[in-house]
């Protein structure tokens, strides 16, 4: 986990993190351009305009408003132009495209203080009913075992699986108060909040372990609210699904003799 970082930005591992980082790394460019142009104008005045015996100061001629707003009128060109061709776009993609449920792998992610809870449909694809009053400190997340299709469902804490190559759809949300969802080497960072289940998306592109972390405070052990985010391939995902598929009791045939 620890090699997914650097003096640079962490390790891009998922299919929209390059955009991210075109945008971070256009604007630091962008700003550090304007500091060192700004840097030479200054410079320059404190040159020209020092003061020196026997030079009386004199007003110079005023330009026109058009000329002494230049510099504003082109940084203000820049910004809208990474707004409409950047911004937007990359948004849009990120934000408002989601990829099909059918063709992605679906998880719910449930933040409670100070814990990760992570609901798996099974092998069905169908998530369990969950009713607040079955919520329970062996039932985090009340779900109903009565519910034919809860019956496969996987239910952890503070450990994300999800195969390479393939979208993972996450239904977020809180149970207490607002957490935040991020992942630095995916580039996602969204408030999971209170009465609200919010859509994220993420297409892993490497293998790995990676680490999710709250990005909000939201109490005493915040720091200690992480999970782990494995990647695997399909197959050992596949693996991994079918090894936690609960167990399911069967009736005795008879009664016990004693």
């Amino acid at each position: 986990m620890n090699g997914n970082y650097s003096w640079g930005m962490p390790a891009a591992a998922s299919t929209y993190a390059h955009d991210i980082d075109f945008g971070i790394i256009l604007i630091h460019i962008a700003m550090i351009v304007i500091f060192v142009l700004w840097g030479i104008f200054f410079t320059y005045l404190l040159i020209k305009y020092r003061r020196r015996d026997g030079v009386p100061a004199e007003r110079e001629k005023e330009h026109g408003a058009l000329a002494s707003l230049a510099p504003d009128i082109i940084v203000m060109v820049f910004e809208i132009g990474l707004i409409v061709f950047y911004a937007i776009p990359s948004w849009s993609r990120i934000k408002m495209e989601f990829p099909k449920p059918e063709d992605a792998n679906q998880i719910d992610v449930i933040g409670e203080q100070f814990a990760w809870n992570i609901h798996y449909p099974g092998a069905d694809g169908k998530f369990g009913r969950r009713e607040a009053k079955l919520v329970h400190f062996s039932n985090p997340l009340g779900l109903d075992r009565d519910d034919k299709d809860a019956q496969d469902d996987i239910v952890m804490a503070n450990e994300i699986h999800m195969p390479v190559g393939k979208p993972t759809l996450i239904r977020l949300s809180s149970k207490d108060v607002i957490h935040s969802f991020w992942i630095p080497e995916f580039r996602i960072k969204q408030d999971a909040m209170p009465g609200m289940v919010i859509p994220v998306w993420v297409q892993p592109t490497q293998t790995g372990t990676y680490e999710l972390a709250c990005a909000q405070l939201c109490g005493f052990a915040h720091s200690f609210m992480r999970a782990e985010v494995v990647v695997q391939t399909q197959d050992d995902f596949d693996a991994w699904l079918k090894s936690q598929a609960p167990v399911k009791a069967e009736a005795p045939s008879k009664a016990a003799d004693f």
